[in-house]
């Protein structure tokens, strides 16, 4: 057993908020731990054995958490031997072993993701990151390589994947949805996810075979949207608004992304970048295929799984491939080797692991 303060600031605020979510009961299973944030982020844990609630509403990456961190959360802290955060935002003051997670730098990777203020100041928080960390995880080895070669890291880097959700391991109360004519495309519609192409895909493949007449399900949050490529959204809504074909359904609940995820007879993901890609791993999770571009970390993270490939950015061979794999869906895909390859409970073991390692060496 040892004692982490886990940073649970980021709970319910999307991806990050996501994995620290899962990791958190694997956390307290075997180990002391004090959390840190608001009574609503922490209360399905608070109650757990061996588990400390502190309360902090300081919000991650401000001023007052670089400059002035309040001295009673600081002072429960230090009561610890590890300190974890499962982003790259780390408290001014702290003055123990201090573990943090780069998910990806794909603000220093792809051009127009931000202006220069905006990358010279993530790429700051990257290198503090560092710089205060006694040890960094990452979420793929893609992502560990573009951190080395950015940030010049010489810090011990630790791969965690991601993997499915708990709400999406879980039967559905009425029985599995049946299957409807619908394709899914689940994220963002800044550039680098590529959705140009998909819609340029989607609307070829309905020109060129009359027998494709699936509808279009776009899933996000459409604030999100509104901040990144404004061309694809007007597009979008002028196909909505003329053609009927495409839905975008904005943010929704994970029970219903769960029931979109299981209706659709395909998801495709046409990233041009990801630091992991979770959509296709949800859907396969519940059974659904998927068409996925061939960038290097969809190659990294499902090369070994039953999905279907296309050349990322290339609309012509996109259309190809969603009439060919929407002619010859499988009835069921093997999802057997899932859980092999992506865990959560492995996460949370290989940071345990390195936080203890940590300890051994000092006590050495």
């Amino acid at each position: 057993m040892i004692k982490i303060a886990i940073d649970c600031r980021m709970i319910g605020s999307g991806g990050i908020g996501s994995f620290i979510s899962e990791l958190l009961p694997y956390f307290l299973a075997e180990n002391e731990c004090l959390l840190i944030g608001t009574h609503e982020q922490c209360s399905d844990y608070v109650r757990m054995p061996n588990t400390e609630f502190c309360f902090c509403d300081v919000k991650p990456f401000s001023f007052r958490e670089t400059f002035f961190f309040p001295p009673d959360v600081l002072e429960k802290i230090h009561q610890y031997d590890y300190y974890f955060t499962p982003y790259c935002n780390i408290p001014g003051g702290l003055n123990l072993p201090t573990f943090s997670v780069i998910h990806d730098v794909v603000f220093l990777d792809v051009d127009g993701m931000t202006g220069f203020l905006g990358r010279f100041a993530r790429k700051i928080f990257y290198k503090r990151a560092i710089n205060y960390s006694d040890a960094i995880f990452t979420v793929s080895e893609f992502s560990k390589e573009r951190i080395i070669h950015h940030l010049k890291c010489k810090k011990n880097i630790e791969i965690v994947y991601n993997a499915a959700p708990k709400y999406l391991t879980e039967d559905f109360p009425n029985g599995k949805p049946a299957k409807k004519d619908q394709i899914l495309f689940v994220g963002n519609i800044k550039k680098h996810k590529g959705l140009k192409y998909l819609l340029d895909a989607f609307e070829a493949a309905r020109k060129s075979d009359s027998s494709f007449q699936s509808k279009l399900v776009i899933v996000g949050n459409a604030e999100n949207f509104r901040t990144g490529d404004e061309e694809t959204v007007s597009r979008i809504s002028r196909l909505s608004a003329s053609d009927g074909f495409i839905e975008f359904t904005g943010k929704i609940s994970n029970e219903r992304l769960k029931y979109l995820y299981a209706e659709s007879k395909l998801l495709v993901q046409p990233s041009l970048y990801e630091g992991f890609g979770m959509p296709p791993l949800e859907a396969m999770t519940v059974g659904t295929p998927v068409l996925i571009s061939d960038i290097p970390v969809f190659k990294e993270i499902y090369g070994q799984l039953p999905v279907s490939f296309f050349e990322a950015g290339n609309a012509e061979d996109l259309c190809e491939k969603l009439l060919a794999v929407s002619k010859n869906l499988p009835d069921r895909i093997d999802i057997s080797s899932l859980t092999e390859l992506y865990s959560y409970k492995r996460s949370a073991e290989i940071i345990i692991k390195t936080l203890s390692g940590f300890g051994n060496q000092c006590e050495n």
